[in-house]
């Protein structure tokens, strides 16, 4: 099962491997631009360095998802990708209008921005709801459980372990 750490150094592995260059150097890049607000930084690694450039059809749809009053929720959702990438290339992410679906032959889990947390949907079927491993209920009915995360501390190795078990059970 993928951890947190491994799931952000499988990250940098794919920047690095995409955009030619050490992590190093794109740490180095932007504290020297004196930026210090999120949505700056990307701004500036997107317009100046071709990073993270959106798909042919003009709008990022993951942008899309966190703009406006859900911008303080995308580091929540940078970590649950994070642990997303670790799990394996067969790993399908498929945003809609409010939510990223996310498939390996089936569906097995969801990641939706909500008021003030990222809500991650997960298909477990026959595991008991315990701690902040909750029923669904009406939240949506193609998933068994839901996770609530508040603060991107709380994509841990307790979640990252039930994200696994809900892949390995869609392989």
């Amino acid at each position: 099962m993928p951890t947190v750490e491994e799931g952000l150094r499988a990250q940098i592995r794919n920047i690095e491997a995409t955009y030619g260059r050490p992590i190093e150097s794109w740490i180095e890049l932007i504290r020297a631009s004196g930026l210090t607000k999120h949505n700056e930084v990307v701004a500036m690694l997107k317009t100046e360095h071709g990073m993270d450039v959106p798909p042919a059809t003009g709008q990022d749809p993951f942008a899309r998802l966190y703009e406006g009053k859900w911008a303080a929720l995308l580091p929540i959702h940078e970590r649950l990708m994070a642990v997303v990438s670790a799990l394996g290339e067969d790993v399908e992410q498929a945003p809609k209008s409010g939510y990223v679906s996310l498939r390996r032959r089936k569906q097995f889990a969801m990641i939706q921005p909500a008021a003030a947390r990222v809500d991650v949907g997960l298909i477990l079927k026959d595991v008991p709801a315990g701690g902040r491993l909750e029923r669904a209920g009406s939240f949506n009915p193609m998933f068994t459980h839901r996770v609530r995360v508040a603060a991107p501390d709380e994509v841990d190795d307790e979640l990252a372990g039930w994200v696994q078990e809900a892949y390995d059970r869609a392989g």
